[in-house]
């Protein structure tokens, strides 16, 4: 499968980015704040790619999930090219019932065999969950 995006210029560092037909995403540098830094949109990329494979297993475990978030932050080295050399996500489920084993199986299950994004890194993963009541 291949998967196509383009990145136009349009003005200092800020970019606008676009996969396929799907929406667009404005990418600048920090100091400008008109959007996400490439870096923190590899993040989000984890976060979310994670977040699609756990939540589809907890479905299908019947969990009573009725809140997910990913928190996900990573560790850039000093030297160039400042690449992740560490990246700690925590999954926090809100619910009723939910059992902590199918948790751990649906992490586990992501990040070892579904989320490519987390298999396309070369950093160390950590991650925890918390088990919140239903907000």
């Amino acid at each position: 499968m291949t998967i196509q995006a383009q990145v136009k210029w349009i003005d200092n560092l800020q970019f606008v980015a676009r996969a396929g037909k799907g929406p667009s995403v404005v990418i600048d540098t920090p100091e400008s704040g008109g959007g996400a830094s490439p870096m923190a949109l590899m993040l989000m990329g984890i976060a979310g790619c994670t977040a699609v494979d756990v939540m589809t297993i907890l479905k299908k475990k019947r969990q009573k999930v009725n809140g997910f978030e990913v928190d996900i932050s990573g560790e850039r080295s000093d030297e160039y090219p400042r690449r992740y050399t560490a990246i700690d996500i925590t999954y926090v489920i809100h619910g009723t019932d939910i059992s902590p084993a199918g948790v751990r199986q649906a992490i586990d299950l992501s990040e070892k065999k579904y989320c490519g994004a987390m298999a396309s890194i070369n950093a160390r993963i950590t991650h925890s969950y918390r088990i919140e009541p239903p907000e």
